[in-house]
């Protein structure tokens, strides 16, 4: 297994398990997704290659994406009432979901910290949806607590 930034060769692996992240999500969240769609067309997967402050991260074996990580870099500079620091947010993550349980996941977050230990992050941040008591468990096990929450009120 290689781990490393992705190219546009990597786009079409990419979208395939942004199609399975966006199931586990309108499966969830029915009222907010709408199955079978992807996040991101392929014009977005490669202008958002393309931009240095989202890199994208892809696990790959034998030329097929088995994982890819989303990552934004987020600044806060000059803050009245935040200290200067560097964030990596996650925006996305996955593993193909025939190879969880293998590691894979824990392997390329390893990766993806490393990177942001190298660019000066302060922290790395993500999401998760309440519904989605795995990735819960994973990220705990990855060493991430809770920073602060979005809660909602349906009308």
């Amino acid at each position: 297994m290689e781990i490393r930034k992705a190219n546009f060769h990597d786009t079409e692996g990419i979208k395939k398990l942004l199609g399975q992240v966006l199931n586990i999500h309108a499966e969830g969240r029915p009222d907010l997704f709408i199955p079978n769609t992807t996040k991101y067309t392929d014009l977005e997967i490669m202008e958002i290659m393309s931009n240095p402050n989202t890199p994208i991260f892809v696990s790959v074996e034998d030329e097929v994406v088995i994982g890819y990580v989303f990552g934004v870099l987020q600044e806060t500079v000059g803050s009245n009432n935040m200290n200067d620091h560097r964030t990596l947010y996650i925006d996305d993550f996955c593993v193909e979901e025939t190879r969880r349980n293998e590691k894979i996941g824990e392997e390329l977050f390893d990766y993806v910290q490393t990177y942001a230990k190298e660019i000066g992050c302060y922290n790395i941040t993500l999401n998760v949806w309440a519904f989605n008591q795995i990735a819960q468990s994973f990220y705990k096990k990855l060493g991430f607590t809770t920073m602060k929450m979005v809660l909602e009120k349906i009308l």
